[in-house]
């Protein structure tokens, strides 16, 4: 099974494929359209601005594409800024309108100290992950949390987390294991 990393200019690409990798799962980076469509799994990478990616996806046809994989039940995992792509806007950048695959909001976190660095639990999960983000989600489809705010949202086939799970050790690896096998 390859597993397609969507290109949208940015992103951490070369880790997640690096998980994918220690995983013994093939992995592409690509905004085609086809093979976003084609592809039975479909990773939304996160890192960078909300608004370039947007306009990247956009202008490749990857967004087109994201919505209709959606549509048709096809799995997608966002991670960080893949799951805040998910949403319907986001605050980042002045504001972004997002693919709208699930329902709520992004905006910026009100925290002591920003960005939001280190690991931390997500429940109802138990595991600890690897965080880093400034922005962070308002959704009903929220599904876990870590430290009070949305650790992960799922609705259909896709599932949106905000940790980094290709780096975040064993744990990370064992849900990118579990998210693949449902493939």
């Amino acid at each position: 099974m390859t597993v397609v990393v969507v290109d949208y200019g940015a992103g951490n690409t070369r880790s997640v494929r690096a998980a994918l990798t220690h995983l013994g799962r093939d992995s592409v980076v690509s905004a085609d359209p086809r093979l976003i469509a084609d592809a039975p799994y479909v990773i939304l990478p996160g890192v960078g601005s909300a608004r370039s990616a947007m306009t990247h996806l956009e202008e490749t046809g990857a967004a087109t594409a994201l919505r209709e994989r959606f549509a048709a039940d096809q799995p997608i995992l966002g991670i960080c800024l893949g799951m805040q792509l998910a949403l319907q806007a986001s605050e980042e950048d002045n504001g972004v309108k997002g693919l709208g695959l699930l329902e709520g909001i992004v905006v910026r976190l009100d925290a002591p100290r920003i960005p939001r660095l280190g690991w931390a639990v997500v429940e109802p999960w138990g595991d600890a992950f690897y965080f880093a983000h400034s922005f962070v989600a308002e959704s009903p489809d929220a599904v876990a949390t870590s430290e009070g705010l949305v650790a992960a949202v799922q609705r259909g086939s896709f599932l949106g987390v905000q940790f980094h799970p290709e780096k975040s050790d064993a744990a990370g690896l064992d849900f990118l294991e579990s998210c693949l096998s449902l493939a």
